[in-house]
Formats: structure tokens, C-alpha cells, sequence
């Protein structure tokens, strides 16, 4: 009777232990495009990404540098203070989405240029995202608002 129970117990903490295991595999197979990482212009310059990686440039739109072309697509270029890339994007841009103003996209660099498939905008006008404000008081770019 005793060596069931025994037998019994060891059979339910493997069942558990492999039932933790796949779990734990199925979760980071559902993540595996879920994670994209922040890179500043600076960053892609130094050390530019495989052309099949997906990632978060931010940074400043470049003044003067906003074109749009027949449609939807837009070129621009972000900078952190120390360098500048090239960006391309097809689609509506948000409407707080403006030169000297801070930006993230989700894309991928491809040939020399970042082909974004999402861009976020600040949120009003003293918002900047976190990661892009990092990025630029590295660069030792970064003003606070109402600071001259």
C-alpha cells in the first residue's frame, strides 16, 4: 500500500514537471515575435541589425528632412545627436507626428534604410518616450521642456 502511494506521488510531480516544461515552451514560442528591442540611430550606425531582425528606432525627426510622396509613404530622418537614419514609411502618420519632435518606429533596416511598418508619436508636448529620452541625454542632446 505504502509503495502505491509512493509510486503515485513521483508519477503526479513528473506529470507536473513536463507539464511545466511544455508550458514554459509554448510561452516563449507565442513570444518569439512579440519581443522587439530599442535601438538608437547611433546604435544601428555603430552596429546595424541583419535586415530580418525586427526592432524600435527613436529618436528626433531631422528638421527639414519630412517628405511625403504620391500616396500614403513618407521619408524622413531620425537622429539621436550622434547619428542619423534614414526612414521610410507607408501608412497615416499620427497626428502629434512632426520635425524636432521625438518618435518610435517598428521596422526593419534594410539596405541603409529603416522601413517601418508602425510609428508612435509623443503623446503632447512635453511627453517624450522613456527609451528616447535615454538615448538622447546619452548623446548629451536631451533638453527638458522649457529649458533653452
Amino acid at each position: 500500500m505504502k509503495s502505491l502511494k509512493k509510486r503515485r506521488r513521483i508519477q503526479i510531480i513528473a506529470l507536473a514537471a513536463v507539464a511545466l516544461v511544455v508550458s514554459t515552451a509554448l510561452i516563449g514560442y507565442a513570444m518569439r515575435d512579440g519581443i522587439n528591442f530599442f535601438r538608437s540611430p547611433s546604435q544601428v550606425m555603430a552596429e546595424p541589425p541583419a535586415a530580418s531582425e525586427v526592432f524600435r528606432l527613436g529618436g528626433l525627426v531631422e528638421e527639414g528632412t519630412l517628405v511625403r510622396d504620391q500616396g500614403e509613404v513618407v521619408h524622413f530622418v531620425v537622429t539621436d545627436g550622434g547619428a542619423s537614419v534614414p526612414v521610410t514609411y507607408k501608412g497615416v502618420l499620427p497626428d502629434l507626428f512632426g520635425e524636432k519632435q521625438g518618435m518610435i518606429g517598428t521596422g526593419r533596416y534594410v539596405n541603409g534604410v529603416f522601413e517601418a511598418s508602425e510609428i508612435l508619436a509623443k503623446h503632447d508636448e512635453t511627453y517624450m518616450p522613456k527609451e528616447v529620452m535615454e538615448a538622447l541625454k546619452e548623446q548629451g542632446v536631451y533638453k527638458a521642456p522649457g529649458e533653452s
